[in-house]
């Protein structure tokens, strides 16, 4: 679609106006790629990790754990804090790397062992064969320091209720030894899953604040969110997507997680730029190429039977 020579591209971001006028192809790429929408709940979050992040050393550290179904947010809201945590290391010599941040997995067979390998990969540590899970955990300990690790983030806690309850309570109480020994803020992530993991320990519970990430529902927080992403996308006329009617179409259609509602708003601004419509309307909601979590299933389902 060419260029009018007058375009008014004020109904856009800053960013998102030199986007918009890109070749088509440039601008669907862009449209593809990720974006950090910011909301009420998240920049609580991102408020709260800082906080922690430049917490002075103290027995005992604040820990966070940010609950909320899958696909909700939760590692956006990481990515953005390492991000706009990403530091040059003062120290530029070749053998001392400095890792303020350390994020790893919870494994999704929950063994000790495996923790401590995967929080080993994070850092970069190689690992000799069969080591033994105290050499692990002190190896662990001595590179944390090493790498001056000021905040321990733990992806998929809830994944601890997989493994039976003495491996629960082991890496319960792992959390805790990891938590006292370097004295850093530890920020879990999960499901509803992992704050029940939590609480079945009194110490735990007391030590970590929940910060939750609810399923979006219609109302003026929703109709903001999809205000901000309007005004994201590379697009040449404004989209109108505060209406109670279009709001309550999205979260109905995205079954209300901001993942989903991503996924369809991006395919309906694709959907935008390949129609010459260069807006977000109904009908280009209705032309996305995007099925919901429940559609996805069924379709799968139906290639099965």
């Amino acid at each position: 679609m060419p260029i009018e020579p007058t375009l008014d591209l004020s109904h856009l971001k800053t960013e998102a106006q030199s986007t918009a006028q890109l070749p088509d192809s440039e601008r669907v790429a862009r449209i593809r790629a990720d974006r950090w929408i910011g909301y009420p709940r998240a920049n609580e979050a991102l408020e709260r990790l800082e906080d922690m992040f430049n917490w002075p050393k103290k027995q005992r550290m604040p820990n966070l754990l940010i609950v909320g179904p899958t696909n909700n947010g939760k590692s956006m809201v990481i990515e953005k804090f390492r991000r706009t945590n990403k530091r040059e290391p003062a120290d530029s010599s070749p053998d001392h790397e400095t890792i303020p941040i350390v994020a790893v997995q919870m494994p999704s067979d929950p063994s000790v062992s495996r923790f401590y390998a995967m929080l080993l990969a994070a850092i970069g540590s190689p690992l000799r064969p069969r080591m033994r899970v105290s050499e692990l955990e002190q190896r662990a300990l001595v590179l944390l320091r090493a790498v001056e690790a000021k905040i321990l983030i733990i992806d998929e806690l809830h994944n601890i209720l997989a493994g039976p309850t003495r491996v629960q309570r082991e890496f319960l109480n792992l959390v805790r030894f990891l938590g006292n020994e370097l004295r850093i803020p530890i920020v879990g992530l999960g499901t509803k899953e992992a704050y029940l993991a939590i609480r079945s320990d009194d110490q735990l519970e007391n030590r970590f604040e929940p910060i939750s990430l609810p399923l979006w529902q219609d109302g003026e927080d929703l109709r903001s969110l999809l205000s901000s992403f309007a005004s994201s996308y590379p697009l040449r006329r404004r989209s109108v997507l505060g209406t109670e009617e279009v709001a309550r179409y999205v979260v109905t259609r995205s079954e209300g997680t901001i993942g989903e509602i991503a996924k369809l708003l991006s395919a309906a601004a694709i959907a935008a730029i390949e129609t010459g419509t260069e807006a977000i309307t109904p009908q280009m909601l209705t032309l996305a190429t995007y099925n919901s979590p429940t559609e996805r299933r069924q379709v799968f389902e139906r290639e099965l039977a």
